[in-house]
């Protein structure tokens, strides 16, 4: 899982600045609206919505932000409409990219999305090109000052945790789709906060990038997040941790 653990450590790295909270806000509105829309308004029968509440209340949104996405999504409120679009494309060195979308116009998002990946140095691909190089998991970091790792590990284990990985900051849980609510439930119930929970998409393999390469690969990604319509961006790329330092 070392594409996604490098790109989350960086993103972790870099923090979250205050002038970037709009965006960050904009984001989780725009999914809180999609999944309210798509499971209903209420927190306790859908679980992609309590996941973007959850991670709205740890930006700390406002309740009434929250509470008008929720309304926009079951028609309480009236609101844009969004779709779900996924980009598959490739970066320098062919690393494989997945950018997941809400867009209200698909015409002028893909034009963007083209002209971002030839802009730094990756092209386009066409639909399932690289979806096969990845697995949807559920994914949480938990500060490692929060918690001994043994704990931990006995906590999310015993609830359904597939694979525990030590980073310089974070521990880092991996879980099958269907167990991820259980180990979030069973790290709420032990007082265990945790900084990300989410499904995301986990490369089956990596490529490594180095020097230029590694420069111009974390250019795209970081062009393609700071896109308006963009919620997340997935790789498959590896970079040794002088490297990554380097860089961040």
């Amino acid at each position: 899982m070392s594409g996604h653990s490098k790109w989350s450590t960086i993103k972790r790295k870099k923090g979250r600045a205050d002038a970037e909270r709009g965006r960050i806000f904009s984001r989780l509105i725009k999914e809180i609206t999609v999944a309210a829309r798509q499971g209903g308004g209420e927190e306790g029968n859908n679980p992609r919505l309590r996941t973007a509440i959850q991670a709205a209340k740890a930006a700390n949104m406002p309740q009434a932000n929250i509470e008008r996405a929720i309304q926009r999504g079951t028609g309480e409120l009236p609101g844009v409409h969004y779709e779900e679009v996924l980009y598959e494309g490739y970066g320098p060195s062919g690393v494989a990219v997945m950018a997941e979308a809400l867009t209200d116009n698909r015409n002028r998002t893909i034009s963007e999305i083209r002209h971002l990946f030839e802009k730094n140095g990756g092209h386009l691909a066409s639909t399932g090109a690289v979806t096969w190089m990845f697995d949807l998991k559920g994914f949480i970091a938990v500060d490692r000052d929060h918690v001994a790792e043994d704990d931990l590990m006995l906590i999310a284990m015993d609830a359904g945790a597939e694979d525990l990985q030590v980073e310089e900051d974070a521990y880092e849980l991996t879980t099958a789709v269907e167990d991820f609510e259980a180990v979030k439930k069973a790290l709420d119930e032990h007082d265990i906060p945790y900084s990300q929970a989410e499904l995301v998409r986990i490369p089956q393999s990596t490529v490594k990038v180095e020097g230029k390469t590694a420069e111009q690969v974390l250019r795209l990604m970081e062009t393609l997040e700071e896109h308006d319509d963009i919620q997340k961006v997935y790789a498959n790329f590896d970079m040794d941790d002088a490297t990554m330092k380097a860089l961040t």
